[in-house]
């Protein structure tokens, strides 16, 4: 009786783990429906910019260089959100607010550059300054995904190799082995006991590993700390480390430098630039700098705090820039730095983590080698004798 009122306890709280996962997932998935079908991608953004610019300064008015774009799009959710922003035009508003009021379709990187062009009348310059910076910042993403595509091809290479060798291949030789009742060597036992696991239990096992996923997804969108962690992680990871702090060092000064060149003032440049940061300890530092901007000290002094995330070289050519009054120029200079970085680290990543991984699938499906040739070896011995 007791272990009937266990078992009914157990399955009452999986079943209530189980519902409470769906609804995060079911919340997430919602979450993520609504902000791609309010949200421009950066190809998007780019392409929707650089129509305006050309419209633009072909002296085609505003409203009808977006009724024109407007008319040349096929996607629905962007037609919806441009027909949108015309009808705020149309009733006198500028284009950054009309922009801004989209909630989300485009960032306030690129809202207040535009803002800035309104203001300087030179809208259609900044716009093409816009695409062309949106396109340096795609470029840059760009190279840090194809640098971890290789690694990742070859990690999914050994282990489909190692799961057909174990699940396919070993099960085949295993009734030789049992027939002839040899002592097996511990390599083969080893192999043995992971085979079976395997397939005794791949079906638990993956189930298990994709309610882990789904639960680390979920709690990594819901849990502060959790999001700490992963960027923590994330920037001490050997190799990958320092291409990340490269890419968001570049990514971020060349945000504030192009802001600070557009007139956009420092309190203000300083928390966009912590917006568009992928890092959320980029992020904090960011908003702190604001602050202390706007207590009357220096951006290079409140980076000079963290030297973790601020090499001395950042904070010595912002503290330049800052007392020659050269800043932007400064900022870019770094931001052009750190991306022949992130250049030189990306062709050399292959290079080094090519040998690591080789080494790695050689040791493993060389293990399992052994363990298949070694009893073969030792009845082949047996039968000579």
């Amino acid at each position: 009786m007791n272990n009937m009122n266990t078992k009914k306890t157990i399955t009452k709280l999986v079943s209530e783990c189980v519902q409470k996962v769906m609804v995060l997932i079911k919340n997430f998935i919602h979450k993520t429906d609504r902000l791609l079908s309010r949200s421009f991608s950066i190809s998007e953004q780019i392409f929707f910019i650089k129509r305006l610019s050309f419209l633009m300064k072909a002296d085609v008015p505003l409203l009808e260089s977006i009724t024109m774009v407007h008319e040349q799009t096929k996607i629905h959710r962007h037609r919806e959100i441009l027909k949108k922003v015309m009808d705020r035009i149309a009733n006198g508003q500028s284009l950054s607010n009309s922009l801004r009021a989209t909630e989300g379709a485009f960032n306030d990187f690129s809202i207040n550059i535009i803002s800035a062009g309104e203001e300087a009348g030179v809208l259609s310059e900044n716009l093409a300054y816009l695409a062309e910076e949106l396109q340096k910042k795609q470029a840059l993403k760009r190279k840090i995904i194809s640098a971890c595509v290789y690694p990742v091809i070859v990690v999914c290479a050994t282990v489909g190799i190692v799961l057909f060798l174990i699940i396919y291949l070993f099960p085949k030789i295993m009734p030789v082995f049992a027939s002839l009742q040899i002592n097996l060597p511990l390599s083969t036992r080893i192999v043995i006991a992971v085979s079976d696991g395997i397939r005794h239990f791949g079906f638990y096992i993956v189930g298990t590993g994709l309610l882990l996923s789904v639960m680390c997804i979920v709690a990594l969108k819901k849990y502060e700390k959790i999001k700490d962690i992963r960027d923590a992680v994330m920037l001490r990871l050997p190799l990958f480390g320092k291409l990340i702090k490269s890419y968001n060092l570049a990514n971020s000064i060349r945000t504030l430098s192009i802001l600070l060149k557009s007139g956009v003032p420092v309190s203000d440049a300083l928390p966009i630039t912590a917006s568009i940061s992928s890092n959320r300890f980029y992020k904090r530092e960011f908003h702190k700098a604001s602050l202390s901007v706007r207590r009357g000290e220096s951006v290079s002094n409140s980076f000079c705090e963290n030297s973790t995330l601020f090499p001395d070289i950042v904070v010595q050519i912002v503290a330049v820039g800052e007392r020659s009054g050269s800043l932007p120029a400064s900022l870019l200079y770094l931001s052009e730095l750190y991306e022949r970085e992130v250049d030189d680290v990306t062709r050399n990543l292959s290079s080094l983590v090519e040998p690591l991984l080789m080494i790695v699938m050689g040791l493993v499906v060389g293990f399992i080698a052994i363990s298949i040739i070694t009893p073969i070896y030792g009845i082949t011995q047996n039968l000579h004798s």
